[in-house]
């Protein structure tokens, strides 16, 4: 099974993760990206220390490395 993977976007149409993601330095896009793909094969069965989950429903991506981000996700 694949997951569809949707970045949020307000009603203005305005995207902040996806701005958020551009302002990374490449190895961390490469490393973000990754993870996304990740995600699309694995949904919310991924877990650490890709994905951790919050609460019911929440989860954070987890990027590691020299700048660490984190990303939240609902399912």
């Amino acid at each position: 099974m694949s997951w569809d993977i949707l970045l949020f976007e307000t009603q203005r149409g305005e995207k902040p993760v996806e701005e958020f993601i551009i302002t990374k330095s490449p190895q961390t896009k490469a490393k973000i990206a990754h993870l996304i793909n990740l995600l699309e094969i694995h949904g919310n069965i991924l877990g650490m220390p890709h994905s951790k989950q919050l609460t019911k429903g929440l989860y954070e991506l987890r990027v590691r490395g020299k700048e660490e981000v984190r990303i939240f996700i609902l399912f």
